[in-house]
């Protein structure tokens, strides 16, 4: 048997304890999933992570851009970007599987200060990318994941394996990326400064020339950087964020449709709705009642 097929029945094995949801491995960063996800859950803003996907597969949606990947192929996002995604289960039946690893600035720098031959950045910004596995790389996952089933072994060595997949990493086609973003002044490095700001203060009304100035770019240049790498412009990334925080405000908080406008930052109720209609399909508290009576659904079940 090819080694990539026996690492990725091993992988396969270990990480079928896995909830259909986000569930904790007890290794630092490290998470996974199993089963259908709700689509509700797979429209969020994503944190920086690598992720592995071992059976089945899953599409994503950054702004205009996207991409589909399986258990031949691995996603890295380097910065946080809102996204929408659906997952499929394999051909024969059997359910999704993935992990992720998620990125750890104090991790990735103290590795890129040690090779000594730092990827070439590519011709494009763009933070997410698809890539294909590797023995290697598949490899260093099975010894992480391993580790579930030893836990005193988590403190020593998890850090060595999470610096072993990293390194694949950046050593493979999407190194550049990583390397970028934990380079200062590169222009992904400063639009993400200006992507953490938003994220700060996505209920303020903000302005492209301010944000433009904190990356220390013009105008210009800034917007055709900020795109590049999200697939974004400023301002969409800052309505998507509204969005999505309104959701989560009407679904868990039960705000309502008035109050979780204005708390994201929207003037006007009916532009907000108008938008949210055009953002998930329905209107927010018809969207709302939808996902609640999924959810007990699921719950009774």
């Amino acid at each position: 048997m090819p080694a990539m097929q026996q690492q990725l029945i091993e992988l396969r094995a270990l990480a079928a304890r896995a909830q259909n949801r986000r569930t904790e491995t007890g290794i630092p960063r490290v998470a996974m999933v199993q089963g259908a996800i709700p689509e509700h859950e797979l429209a969020a803003v994503y944190d920086p992570m690598v992720n592995l996907i071992l059976q089945g597969g899953k599409t994503i949606t950054v702004g205009a851009q996207t991409l589909d990947y399986d258990p031949a192929t691995y996603f890295v996002m380097s910065v946080d970007l809102p996204a929408a995604g659906t997952v499929r289960a394999a051909a024969d039946g059997s359910p999704y599987l993935a992990v992720a690893l998620s990125l750890d600035a104090g991790v990735l720098a103290s590795l890129l200060a040690e090779l000594p031959n730092p990827a070439v950045a590519a011709n494009e910004a763009r933070a997410f990318s698809v890539a294909t596995v590797t023995p290697e790389l598949l490899d260093a996952w099975v010894r992480l994941l391993r580790l579930m089933d030893h836990p005193a072994d988590v403190p020593a060595l998890a850090p060595a394996f999470e610096r072993e997949i990293l390194y694949r990493v950046l050593r493979g086609p999407m190194g550049w990326m990583l390397r970028d973003i934990a380079t200062p002044d590169t222009a992904l490095a400063r639009v993400n400064r200006v992507i953490q700001r938003i994220r700060r203060e996505f209920a303020q009304p903000l302005h492209v020339e301010d944000l433009a100035g904190d990356a220390a770019m013009s105008v210009s240049a800034f917007h055709r950087h900020f795109k590049a790498v999200t697939a974004l412009s400023p301002l969409q990334y800052q309505k998507q964020l509204r969005l999505l925080q309104a959701r989560q405000l009407l679904i868990a908080a039960g705000r309502s449709v008035t109050a979780a406008a204005h708390e994201v930052g929207y003037e006007s109720p009916t532009q907000f709705s108008r938008e949210y209609g055009r953002a998930f399909g329905l209107p927010p508290a018809k969207d709302a009642a939808r996902i609640v009576a999924g959810i007990k659904a699921r719950a009774a079940g």
